[in-house]
């Protein structure tokens, strides 16, 4: 597969810095619990009486206290927001760039399918994040070790499993925008992650917009449901495979279509 060997190379860069970040980030987080843990009960307090604040990140249904979830709420948003950044600007920028950098007369004139152009790079895109969470989840998994939490296993992996499909939704709607678009694609990417951020939260504040929770991916990643009833919420995540399937058939039709000039 020379196009996917080729984009995993060409990404290399990008894959080392947001792996790094991310990981670093979740290493700290992990590591500062103990020094919290002796403060824990009034900070957890303080935060179940925020009201609006503490509803919006759903810190009122959690034990802050506890290593679960203080690892939903704040690890969580680093996977959250990083980790859906980071997979909005591979998915937005792989069939744009071929038109924007030119690349794509190049690629075509070889014997190659645009099918199988769209194929290799989508596998491209799913291969780097699965790359990042495998790097996330072991810098976790020794970190936890060297703090000795023993937290519940089956909670931690739902957690990294809503994750996972969150980022693998936006990069799979951000692919298949990129193949409409030629140029601008970063701030799409970026600004559409954004939106479906801030969309979760209004839906968590008020019980009028609850229907939002069905058009973010962020609906099914709500670490309190999850580390509540133990699994993630089946009719957002089932709205969330919709779109990712939408997005990537999008991405098919276009760039098969596409005028590449």
């Amino acid at each position: 597969m020379s196009i996917l060997r080729h984009n995993m190379k060409q990404g290399r860069n990008m894959l080392i810095i947001w792996t790094s970040v991310i990981a670093f980030m979740l290493a700290v987080c992990i590591l500062i619990y103990p020094e919290m843990g002796r403060q824990m009960s009034e900070i957890n307090s303080m935060f179940s009486d925020m009201g609006s604040f503490s509803a919006a990140f759903g810190m009122d249904k959690i034990n802050f206290g506890e290593f679960i979830g203080f690892f939903g709420v704040e690890c969580g948003n680093l996977l959250g927001l990083g980790g859906a950044f980071f997979a909005a600007l591979l998915g937005i920028s792989e069939l744009a760039g071929e038109e924007r950098e030119h690349t794509a007369e190049f690629l075509l004139t070889h014997p190659v399918s645009r099918r199988r152009v769209v194929t290799e790079k989508l596998c491209a895109v799913l291969l780097q994040i699965v790359i990042m969470n495998a790097a996330a989840i072991t810098v976790t998994s020794l970190c936890v070790l060297a703090i000795g939490e023993t937290p519940d296993i089956k909670l931690l992996a739902l957690l990294f499993l809503a994750y996972i499909m969150l980022q693998a939704e936006i990069a799979a709607v951000c692919f298949g925008v990129s193949a409409f678009i030629s140029r601008g694609g970063f701030g799409v990417g970026l600004g559409l992650t954004a939106l479906l951020y801030f969309l979760n939260i209004i839906a968590n504040l008020t019980k009028e917009a609850g229907f939002l929770k069905y058009i973010t991916p962020y609906g099914y990643t709500d670490s309190s449901y999850i580390i509540t009833n133990a699994g993630i919420e089946v009719k957002y995540l089932s709205v969330g495979i919709i779109f990712t399937a939408v997005g990537i058939a999008s991405a098919y039709f276009k760039f098969e279509k596409k005028d590449i000039v």
